[in-house]
């Protein structure tokens, strides 16, 4: 499987393409990136690898470092944005072998 890239460093992974139950993305992103507010059908996992962000799930916001695993159930609204000086590295898996995104902003 070869991962797609787009106009930041973050890579893709859509399941569906590999037989795979599940998508992905690997995000790379300097401090000051990240999503706007969003929300799926399914839930979403996400491990943070490196760097630090602020996350927001529905009406909660939280500070993620290296090592947190955090969870959002099925269409809730969430973003998040990265903070600090390093770039945040952080994997963020799709219950689903497509992604689907309704954005919200």
């Amino acid at each position: 499987a070869h991962l797609v890239t787009g106009a930041t460093r973050t890579a893709r992974f859509e399941g569906v393409a590999h037989d795979s139950g599940i998508s992905f993305y690997l995000v790379d992103n300097d401090p000051g990136q990240g999503p706007g507010l969003h929300r799926h059908p399914y839930t979403e996992t996400w491990v943070v690898q490196g760097g630090t962000a602020t996350i927001t799930v529905g009406d909660q916001s939280v500070n993620a470092v290296v090592g947190d695993i955090l969870t959002v159930p099925a269409n809730t609204p969430h973003k998040f944005v990265a903070t600090g000086t390093s770039p945040l590295r952080m994997v963020c898996i799709h219950a689903s072998p497509r992604m689907i995104q309704e954005n919200l902003e």
